[in-house]
């Protein structure tokens, strides 16, 4: 297939992974950055072929002495494995290395924050609005609101069609699950996991786990009620 935007391949990048999030973070760096993808590094004990979408697979713990941190940088494309804690681990073993480790923000998504930390993956038609800060190693698949003001800490993982509200705290290692929505000025604590289709009020609790219910009808009416 021929690249989308015919990129002028500038950069060198390894990435980290050797299953469907890695194929993505593949096709998206190659048809959509500066970067061209020359290998991919998994764990030893996680190495069933040499190879791995037509490109070398090598293991992780050497992969610094075949391709190194002066000439390459690394993307970790790990999913929300372990509440994220996997892909968190990787981040930082591969800082520990000397890598870089870029961000991938489509050129289809509509970002208007430049605060955005290293080994984010954001995919297209995200809406990132003014003011907003997005940490390291954070995950927004496809199609999400991200409003003004908001702040989303380190290693989390934003799935589709979430609508995050304004003035917003999302803390590390939190999956917040499809279709879901934050009210304005919610806190997420540390370690939440946000079921498909809920909808959070209120401040959550730490390692909290909530899930959405069907809408029920309020006790006032339409033309009752103090403000909407």
């Amino acid at each position: 297939m021929n690249k989308i935007f015919n990129l002028k391949k500038s950069k060198k990048l390894i990435i980290f992974g050797a299953n469907d999030t890695a194929k993505l973070a593949h096709y998206y760096f190659q048809n959509d950055t500066e970067y061209e993808v020359v290998a991919f590094t998994v764990d030893p004990a996680y190495i069933q072929e040499n190879e791995f979408q037509g490109l070398p697979l090598h293991s992780f713990e050497t992969i610094e002495n075949q391709y190194p941190p002066s000439q390459y940088d690394l993307f970790v494309a790990v999913s929300y494995n372990q509440i994220n804690k996997l892909r968190a681990k990787k981040f930082q073993e591969a800082l520990d290395k000397g890598y870089m480790l870029p961000s991938y923000i489509s050129s289809k998504a509509t970002v208007w924050s430049e605060a955005i930390g290293r080994n984010c993956f954001i995919m297209e038609d995200n809406t990132i609005q003014p003011f907003v800060s997005i940490g390291d190693n954070v995950v927004l698949w496809s199609g999400n609101h991200i409003g003004h003001d908001t702040v989303i800490q380190d290693h989390c993982f934003i799935s589709s069609h979430v609508v995050v509200s304004g003035h917003v705290v999302v803390e590390p290692y939190c999956f917040l699950g499809v279709n879901a929505t934050i009210r304005n000025a919610i806190r997420i604590a540390t370690e939440c996991v946000i079921g498909a289709g809920a909808i959070i009020v209120k401040n959550t609790e730490p390692k909290g786990v909530y899930i959405g219910s069907a809408a029920s009808k309020y006790k006032l009416n339409s033309d009752e009620l103090p403000s909407i």
